[in-house]
């Protein structure tokens, strides 16, 4: 998917099929509510880098509750208008144009890392070289937390490397150790009707029904189903 594409507003081929996305799934227009949860639980410790930062809802949220904010995101028009959004809002973050498996240009000292819904966009060597890349630019005890989706996705749309949990910890335990992998929830910027129209028929699985692993939130948007994994820098 042309990442950079959709954020100029543009219509782009849908995971290799012919549907067209119009739309961002992810838009909130705010940050993620597992991000909030973290928050509030006291799991980041500033200075915080976020992966993939996309729409920069997560990061300038983050330095609302006064963490320093480094975020990255591989679509340079993601970026110059995640730098307006912080401009308008008067919030101080470092947004940066960056390639995941190398992190080159971001300078290291951080004790915290977000990545939310950003992982499972990597080949599984690549995915390698990110975590690698991650821990060179952590601090020992650094906190990594992941929202990642699980391979049962597949049904939405082909994702380039395995996010089964065995997959997962065993590129993890090269430099991190896991202590937290469950299965939560994550919250699209779609409700079931623009879900449908919007995605590939295949995605249909995908809406609330007793045998579907979605749900619905106080909105009315649909929730997908998302590993939440918390590890420490070895």
């Amino acid at each position: 998917m042309d990442f950079d594409a959709l954020y100029q507003g543009q219509s782009v081929t849908y995971s290799g099929s012919d549907q067209q996305l119009d739309t961002i799934p992810w838009r909130l227009d705010g940050p993620q509510p597992v991000v909030v949860e973290l928050a509030d639980n006291g799991e980041f410790t500033g200075p915080v880098l976020e992966s993939g930062c996309g729409l920069g809802d997560n990061a300038l949220f983050l330095a609302e509750r006064g963490y320093q904010v480094t975020a990255f995101d591989a679509a340079p028009t993601a970026i110059e208008q995640d730098r307006a959004k912080a401009a308008e809002r008067g919030l101080k973050v470092d947004f940066v144009v960056a390639d995941a498996t190398t992190l080159d240009g971001i300078e290291g000292g951080f004790n915290s890392v977000l990545d939310s819904a950003m992982m499972h966009c990597l080949t599984d060597e690549q995915r390698v070289d990110y975590l690698t890349a991650l821990h060179a630019v952590c601090n020992p005890g650094a906190l990594l937390h992941i929202l990642c989706f699980p391979d049962l996705i597949e049904a939405l749309f082909p994702l380039p490397g395995h996010t089964d949990e065995a997959s997962l910890r065993r590129d993890l335990g090269r430099h991190w150790r896991v202590d937290r992998m469950q299965m939560r929830s994550y919250t699209t910027g779609l409700t079931q009707d623009q879900w449908a129209a919007a995605m590939p028929p295949s995605a249909a699985v995908f809406l609330p029904a007793p045998d579907s692993p979605a749900g619905v939130d106080d909105q009315g948007r649909l929730q997908l189903p998302v590993w939440q994994i918390r590890a420490v820098r070895a």
